[in-house]
């Protein structure tokens, strides 16, 4: 039985790949922050096939005590300050837990299971300002805000070990992926929710940002089997992980909207609060290489996955008998 140790096991991302990895026959170990509270919502279902053991990506000495304890076969390392909003508001903190956290797990490897193999959970934000599009491996960063400039961090420094040490350190460069676990602060799901508000009377109206924004989206669940597939290779490498296809936020609306027989334009209104500082217009994948060297290609397509999502949100939210 194989072991996965994975950071940020509560998120969206760790709940499908803890899923993934036990259909596997894997033993699943999720690292947790210790806290007076257990956010665990995500994997209710699962905390009686996984274990979880304390540690935080601020703390050099817990990490490298759990990497060491469970012996991992495999390390994924999801966690991180994933918002690119708050990244504005709390750009140091950022950078401690999404770039220097990366090499603080990387460290914990590298003395306490060497022959384990790591996934670095990179992000399409590193691109940014785009200079080509779609966006390849060999694609220029050029990011545009600090959660961007945290992932361009933990990328490299994954290389440099890969490089300097001889390990099997791989990143994976994910376009947007989402799913009924997104977080409510996140576009698609801001959408989403509101929609079910909207249709059951809860709401009136949403209010968004730029409706123009262009973005490469897909299913979570479809993405962390790239991840898994990138670590059962002969050789480490990083890999662009997206669907090639791009969706404004309007068509979001639209879509999402349209699932309940309603007209986005009576209910989304624009609001200037949302707009980024710095605006990435345009972020869509070529993951050829993906599909080419891993064998991986998305299964669920953009409209199934905004109707999963609003359906999962009315079933949340519709009143209980």
């Amino acid at each position: 039985m194989p072991t996965a140790l994975v950071t940020g096991i509560t998120g969206q991302d760790g709940s499908y790949l803890a899923e993934l990895l036990l259909s596997k026959g894997y033993r699943v170990v999720g690292i947790v922050r210790r806290s007076s509270t257990t956010p665990y919502e995500r994997i209710a279902h699962l905390v009686d096939r996984i274990e979880l053991v304390s540690a935080d990506l601020l703390d050099q000495t817990s990490l490298t005590d759990v990497v060491g304890d469970c012996a991992p076969d495999e390390i994924y390392n999801l966690a991180a300050q994933s918002f690119v909003q708050t990244s504005w508001s709390q750009p140091v903190l950022t950078g401690e837990f999404t770039a220097l956290g990366v090499t603080r797990v990387l460290e914990a490897m590298k003395k306490a299971a060497p022959k384990a193999r790591f996934y670095q959970a990179s992000s399409s934000e590193m691109f940014g300002k785009v200079v080509e599009s779609p966006q390849r491996e060999t694609t220029p960063f050029y990011p545009r805000s600090p959660y961007g400039v945290a992932k361009v961090y933990g990328h490299w420094i994954t290389v440099n070990y890969r490089e300097s040490f001889g390990l099997y350190a791989v990143s994976g460069i994910l376009f947007n992926h989402e799913s009924p676990r997104r977080g409510l602060e996140f576009v698609t799901r801001k959408v989403t929710d509101a929609v079910a508000r909207i249709k059951l009377g809860m709401a009136k109206e949403v209010r968004l940002g730029n409706l123009d924004s262009r973005r490469d989206w897909g299913f979570a669940g479809d993405y962390v089997d790239a991840m898994w597939r990138m670590l059962q290779q002969d050789a480490a490498d990083d890999y662009v992980i997206g669907t090639g296809h791009t969706c404004s936020v309007r068509d979001l609306c639209q879509a999402a909207f349209a699932c309940v027989g309603l007209d986005y334009r009576d209910h989304v209104a624009q609001d200037p609060r949302f707009f980024r500082p710095a605006e990435v217009d345009l972020l869509v994948a070529d993951p050829s290489k993906a599909a080419r060297q891993l064998g991986w290609t998305p299964k669920v397509s953009f409209e199934e996955l905004v109707r999963m999502m609003v359906e999962a949100d009315l079933e949340r939210l519709r009143p209980r008998a």
